[in-house]
């Protein structure tokens, strides 16, 4: 019953919403329909946008902004390249309403400036850039010339300042006319117009606030949604954009080339091909050479596009000059002039002296960037007598250029706000406020009492979450997760206290019987964990390793150190307590401990959870590992350097110095300075440098704690 009643809600908003827009609609195409009926300086086109923004929020304005462009641009398709405009006044309208901007009038200042500024002067810059500096004929142009003949400002200044102010005029009128609409209309009803998409128990102002702002350790997911759709959006317009600007410039650049090839084929045929020689040694004074020119200077006036007309003989030291008019800004060579060769075309040098032809070249050298297109002339005997030429300008096409990708972009920018805005929307609803309120509800849990854990329940319960897909599996796991969690906390915490006794007993158990079973190591267990703990907390003063020695690693290796020799309970009676040296078979035995050590604590570690195990972990490491040595010489595996584990490199020189000071059946205890000298002696060897350093150090420590245990 409840699902039905949120789909008729939900059905019910959606028609109010597009009874919205078509009403937007209308006011706009009503606006300027008046403007237009009147011939006033206005536009009146975004009153209906803006107030439906301000109506039902940013996605209905941005909607009505969009269909009002759409309808514009079937009488006027350069109407649709301003669509962006709309869509920003628009969200400025939703984002200054949402304020209560609209109800205050000292604020209607600035909700007009941000309104012009958008129209008006980034009309302009727009504008500017579609169409380059002109006046054109829109509404601001009779202004932007009185501007421009009166102050004698700029082209682009009298525009921009005469949009502005138009804009500011048309923005005022927009502003007070939904100011006006939105007082006539009751608070009651102007919060039923206010398009929402709530598939949850509706969130109280305060609480969406907090849910919508709810810190995060990270980026948020708000962020990584605008960021994902940002993103793509970009990369698909840069490559959308980049293959059409690609293509519209080839396009153009081979209609400038039909355009060259077409009057280069007109400058061939202007003179006589038979009388090139001629024209080289007389000049205008050769038959026919002035109207030659005059052909030339003519095709050179019937296009902006064509810069200059020409006919060069190529030869070994040069171009000679057989045609070449002056142009306004530029004079030509005179006959038999010759003229260098640009760096364009010394590739087709060869070609050129052979009298062949020459694919069209594209260069930006003295005169500019143009496109060169060389068309060889030939006598009556079939002989190369000179080259005809045409420069095109290429400037224009740059220009061109600019103005398709500014469409484009603006096309672009409108689309890009649009769809981000609904994956902005569509994500709050539908992710972020159904996730926040589920972790704001879990944060608020208690469970130290019975009644404290069923109003968490019933806390979680009353989200009602209904967003129909993960998310709503998400919540219902969350439901039930809760529901076995007030049920069995009780006796989760009272395992977890097994557990920890289990691995505590545990660890001086097996250290206990193999200390009874050596009679040599008397303390040994107890003094090397003492040590480990007095290294590693020098290293983590002196800043080494401190990625590693966190309070839980140093603690895991104190505690577990006692377990390093575990393994020699397999190590046979007559040769663990031999008073003499070991033969190199005992000794392969005696080295056997630390594979027996690590396998008797991986079977201890399956009988307590993973994460409750983290001590038996380097327990295993200091077993396995504490004999290797840092240059690699070690045993049972071989291992150098940072490949050894760091529990075990500290424990390998507590080991070694214990085992140093203390007294054996064969032999005295070293004094604690020559323990020491052997411990430096054997740095970077036998030992990891940075440990001998820390332990060195905290000489004073280790020295109490030889001390308290010898009974000196």
């Amino acid at each position: 019953m409840q699902s039905k009643t949120v789909t008729s809600s939900k059905s019910a908003a959606r028609w109010s919403m597009i009874a919205l827009c078509l009403g937007g609609l209308l006011i706009n195409i009503l606006g300027v329909h008046l403007a237009r009926r009147f011939s006033l300086p206005l536009y009146l086109d975004n009153i209906g946008s803006a107030l439906i923004a301000a109506l039902g929020g940013y996605i209905p304005g941005i909607i009505v902004g969009f269909l009002t462009n759409i309808v514009n641009s079937v009488g006027d398709i350069e109407t649709t390249y301003y669509g962006s405009l709309t869509v920003l006044i628009a969200l400025a309208s939703a984002f200054y309403a949402s304020k209560g901007f609209y109800e205050k009038p000292s604020r209607f200042p600035v909700i007009i400036l941000t309104f012009a500024v958008i129209g008006g002067g980034i009309g302009s810059v727009l504008t500017f850039m579609l169409y380059g500096l002109s006046f054109g004929e829109g509404v601001s142009a009779p202004l932007a010339h009185w501007i421009f003949e009166r102050w004698g400002w700029g082209v682009f200044w009298s525009q921009f300042t005469a949009d502005m102010l138009i804009d500011i005029v048309d923005k005022t009128i927009t502003v007070l006319a939904i100011a006006l609409i939105l007082r006539a209309i009751p608070a009651a009803v102007r919060q039923r117009f206010h398009f929402s998409d709530w598939h949850q128990t509706p969130l109280s102002r305060r609480t969406r606030y907090e849910a919508e702002h709810r810190a995060t350790r990270g980026m948020s997911l708000r962020f990584k949604i605008i960021l994902l759709v940002v993103t793509g959006m970009v990369i698909t317009a840069f490559v959308v954009t980049g293959i059409s600007y690609i293509h519209f410039t080839n396009a153009s650049i081979e209609e400038q080339k039909e355009l060259a090839r077409g009057v280069v084929q007109v400058v061939s045929e202007s003179f006589d091909h038979d009388r090139v020689d001629e024209y080289i040694e007389k000049g205008e004074a050769a038959e026919g050479y002035l109207e030659s020119e005059a052909i030339l200077k003519r095709l050179m006036d019937s296009s902006d596009n064509v810069e200059f007309c020409y006919v060069y003989r190529i030869l070994e030291d040069g171009c000679h000059v057989v045609f070449d008019p002056d142009t306004d800004d530029t004079p030509g060579g005179d006959p038999g002039e010759i003229v260098a060769f640009d760096e364009a075309f010394m590739k087709d040098l060869p070609t050129l002296l052979a009298g062949g032809r020459i694919d069209p070249i594209i260069s930006n050298e003295t005169y500019g960037w143009l496109l060169t297109i060389y068309e060889p002339v030939y006598d009556s005997r079939g002989v190369c007598q000179c080259y005809a030429a045409v420069d095109i300008n290429m400037t224009h096409i740059a220009n061109s250029g600019y103005q398709f990708l500014a469409r484009v972009l603006s096309l672009f920018f409108g689309f890009f706000v649009l769809i981000l805005t609904a994956a902005i929307w569509l994500a709050e609803y539908n992710v972020i406020l159904p996730i926040n309120a589920m972790s704001m509800t879990t944060d608020q849990f208690a469970f130290d009492s019975a009644s404290a854990r069923a109003v968490a329940l019933e806390k979680i319960k009353g989200l009602n979450i209904l967003t129909g897909d993960e998310i709503e599996n998400l919540y219902k796991a969350v439901v039930k997760t809760t529901g076995d969690m007030v049920e069995y906390i009780a006796q989760m915490q009272h395992q977890n206290e097994q557990i920890n006794k289990l691995q505590n007993g545990l660890v001086m158990v097996l250290a206990d019987m193999v200390e009874s079973r050596d009679q040599c190591t008397g303390d040994h267990v107890r003094k090397t964990a003492a040590y480990t703990g007095i290294i590693m907390r020098q290293l983590k003063k002196d800043g080494i390793y401190t990625d590693q020695l966190t309070d839980e690693f140093m603690k895991d290796v104190e505690n577990s150190a006692p377990l390093h020799d575990v393994g020699k309970i397999q190590v046979p009676d007559a040769i663990l307590n031999k008073p003499g040296r070991l033969t190199d078979e005992e000794f392969d035995m005696m080295k056997k401990h630390t594979s027996a050590g690590s396998e008797i604590i991986s079977r201890a570690m399956n009988t307590v959870s993973e994460e409750d195990s983290s001590y038996l972990e380097e327990a295993r490491n200091l077993a396995h590992y504490h004999h290797e040595k840092w240059n690699g010489m070690g045993y049972p595996d071989g291992l150098k350097g940072e490949e050894i584990p760091l529990s075990a490199r500290v424990m390998a020189v507590a080991d070694v110095f214990d085992a140093l000071v203390s007294k054996r059946p064969y032999k005295d205890g070293f004094p604690f300075e020559k323990a020491m000298a052997i411990i430096r002696e054997s740095s970077g060897s036998h030992f990891d440098p940075n440990v001998v350093n820390a332990f060195v150090e905290a000489s004073d420590e280790v020295r109490q704690v030889m001390n308290t245990y010898m009974g000196n």
